[in-house]
């Protein structure tokens, strides 16, 4: 019996090779999973629990219920300025069910990916599933200019779409609204789809969320992804979205009946409720990272080591000097007992460098950072 090689020959998510160890070994402070540590607040639970007892169990259109694609609507102008109606959102399994769908609406195999590097890992993995390649581009730190020759180097006539994360996962990094129209006219350029996957849009520490897809008005080349795992800690929940021009938004939907059919009905109703509920766990939340990011940043910065300076999300983008990140990884999980992401599962650019993500209580941060600045796995300042 034979196995399709694509399945077969993708990358496996270095991320999960660790969480694997970590759940095996009693004791360890768990900093590589990038997942709230809170619940998910009770007025969504018991809306999700109405939804259900009054009977609204059955199958939902494929692109999800009326009124939660109307409030999405309303959300991504207020939030993300995106210009969307209805008809142009579809609600899907989390966020990788929208990007996988847009994937498979836009490329066929051969076809090729501009990807961020570091950038989430199940990015290739998707393309890879779908036969075609991903490509990556350097991602430009906030207030630097988009490299678009680099950029131009790395697109040829099978580039089809680009892949943009901000904030980013894992570096916690922002890009800038000058670097993002740049990327927008290089993309009309070549005649582009542009993947915006602003899944952490509202946990921005220090300045307003931009994305680039409120650069024009209802922009024909721009699929914004969204989800509600990260923002209301619903990763349990498998409720996501994405906005898409209207025939693109089209094909979306009727892909979700070969894949999904549709998204859990009484889970739908949650994700309403959390739009039009209070926003106080958003704003809580926000304020919760902000201030762990400073603990670590604070222990990391005493020890001389070096670190890029988040600026949204929950992850801190640490450098490993000269030793490769997998090896401090799996060393800090298995002798040190504590579990952080290695860097090269998010692309070449991380072969030094570790993400640690600060989805963890206060005294569990500080004392996950004391056990990796005593394992002496980390140390001096170097770039990271």
């Amino acid at each position: 019996m034979q196995i399709a090689p694509a399945p077969r020959s993708m990358p496996r998510s270095g991320i999960r090779e660790i969480g694997e160890i970590a759940a095996a070994t009693p004791g360890v402070i768990r900093l590589e999973i990038g997942e709230p540590d809170a619940d998910t607040p009770a007025h969504i639970i018991e809306a999700a629990d109405r939804a259900a007892r009054a009977g609204r169990t059955h199958y939902s259109p494929n692109a999800g219920i009326a009124g939660l694609r109307e409030a999405l609507a309303e959300k991504m102008h207020a939030v993300n300025g995106v210009t969307a109606d209805p008809g142009r959102i579809v609600v899907t399994n989390g966020a990788v069910n929208a990007i996988f769908n847009t994937l498979a609406a836009i490329i066929t195999a051969g076809d090729e990916v501009l990807v961020p590097d570091p950038g989430w890992p199940n990015y290739r993995m998707m393309i890879a599933l779908l036969g075609g390649r991903s490509i990556p581009f350097a991602v430009p730190a906030e207030g630097t200019p988009l490299d678009l020759d680099a950029l131009s180097a790395r697109t040829s006539s099978r580039t089809k779409a680009i892949i943009v994360n901000s904030p980013s996962n894992p570096t916690g990094g922002l890009i800038d609204s000058s670097a993002l129209r740049d990327l927008y006219v290089f993309a009309e350029r070549h005649d582009l789809w542009i993947i915006a996957d602003d899944v952490y849009d509202q946990i921005v520490f220090d300045s307003a969320p931009y994305s680039v897809g409120s650069v024009e008005d209802a922009p024909a080349r721009v699929i914004t992804v969204g989800s509600f795992s990260k923002t209301y800690a619903m990763t349990g929940w498998r409720v996501g979205y994405l906005a898409a021009p209207p025939s693109l938004a089209e094909v979306i939907a009727k892909i979700q009946e070969p894949v999904v059919s549709c998204v859990n009905t009484p889970a739908q109703f949650g994700a309403l409720a959390a739009l039009e509920g209070p926003q106080d766990f958003v704003r809580t939340s926000v304020a919760t990272y902000r201030h762990r990011a400073s603990i670590a940043t604070g222990l990391l910065r005493g020890a001389g080591v070096a670190y890029l300076p988040p600026r949204g999300g929950f992850y801190l983008w640490v450098s490993t000097g000269d030793a490769p990140g997998a090896d401090v990884a799996r060393a800090l999980v298995r002798d040190h007992g504590v579990a952080v992401a290695p860097g090269a599962t998010f692309g070449d650019s991380g072969r030094h460098a570790v993400r640690i993500a600060l989805a963890n209580t206060d005294d569990r941060i500080r004392e996950g950072i004391d056990r990796i600045l005593a394992s002496g796995l980390i140390t001096g300042r170097t770039d990271a």
